[in-house]
């Protein structure tokens, strides 16, 4: 072995959930949909096999990534990170982490004979690939007043968010 441990490709566990877990906490590219709850949604809920992979060095997960199988008439087979979600894809402590995942994840494509991967990153990691621009995240930091924190969404998007007030949408904090 040498003095530098190599890196592994495993798949979560319910016994991995904690760490799993802590590593997206601790990781400033992880979003809420890399949590290691969404594989119980997307297998019970929607029925989907899922794989989600981690990498890791001497017991030590360095990076994650959550991928699931949805075959339908209508769209065709494909391994997405991670549908019904905004984000999901490679989150990771360096380049030799993502790009261990990245490869993971199409050789986990080739092998399901999949129509095409999927990857929902919150930055282009490879310029080359096709990519479309769905989504928009802004983030502020939150403001003890509320009607600043709105003041500080912009204008249409407030709008949206007053519409939901209106309705009785509420947030709620909790434990986990």
């Amino acid at each position: 072995m040498t003095a530098q441990s190599a890196l592994t490709i495993g798949e979560l566990s319910t016994a991995d959930h904690e760490r799993w877990d802590a590593f997206v906490d601790s990781c400033g590219e992880a979003t809420f949909f890399h949590r290691a709850g969404w594989q119980r949604v997307i297998e019970e809920v929607f029925n989907h096999r899922t794989w989600f992979l981690y990498a890791e060095r001497n017991g030590r997960i360095e990076g994650v990534l959550p991928l699931a199988q949805i075959r339908s008439r209508l769209f065709g087979n494909n391994l997405m990170s991670l549908p019904f979600c905004v984000y999901g894809g490679v989150v990771a402590n360096s380049e030799e982490v993502a790009d261990l995942l990245t490869r993971a994840a199409q050789e986990k494509a080739e092998t399901l004979d999949v129509d095409a991967l999927e990857m929902r990153n919150r930055h282009q990691h490879h310029p080359g690939w096709a990519h479309k621009d769905l989504y928009v995240t802004f983030r502020k930091e939150i403001d003890p007043d509320p009607e600043q924190n709105l003041k500080n969404i912009p204008r249409k998007q407030r709008a949206m968010v007053r519409k939901g007030i209106k309705a009785g949408l509420e947030s709620a904090w909790d434990n986990d």
